[in-house]
């Protein structure tokens, strides 16, 4: 059975917001965003504050590790946030990447569903400069 898709977030990037700097231990780049969040779970935006920041090593290993709270409305109709913390180590940037991510929300209807740490994350180029996050439930 095949991992099913539950929540994508369409990520924009302002290149001029990018802040990065090399020194002798590596690489640092911090990546603000925002965007919106759509899918059968939950639809939204991504709130202010949104930043993946990257870590690349001298062996030119990079972790990549983005923090972000959406706000919008659960499948239940009730609104709700979810904060979403997105894991990824890779020897280059390679599309689509893969993810570990982990969630916290206030949904009474999500909660149950979401901190169940069943799931994982795939970043793939959208149209129009987009990176779409898309977030998948592994199946057993």
């Amino acid at each position: 059975m095949a991992d099913k898709e539950i929540l994508v977030i369409k990520v924009r990037i302002d290149p001029a917001a990018v802040t990065a700097f090399k020194g002798p231990a590596g690489e640092v780049v911090a990546i603000p965003f925002t965007g919106e969040a759509e899918g059968e779970i939950f639809n939204g935006v991504v709130r202010p504050g949104a930043v993946d920041t990257q870590r690349v090593n001298l062996s030119g290993v990079r972790h990549m590790s983005a923090r972000y709270i959406l706000e919008g409305t659960d499948k239940a109709g009730e609104h709700c946030h979810i904060f979403i913390e997105n894991n990824g180590w890779f020897e280059s940037m390679s599309m689509p990447f893969k993810t570990v991510p982990t969630f916290l929300t206030d949904s009474r209807t999500l909660a149950p569903y979401l901190h169940s740490n069943r799931f994982r994350g795939e970043g793939h180029p959208g149209e129009g400069g987009l990176l779409l996050i898309k977030y998948f439930e592994v199946e057993a």
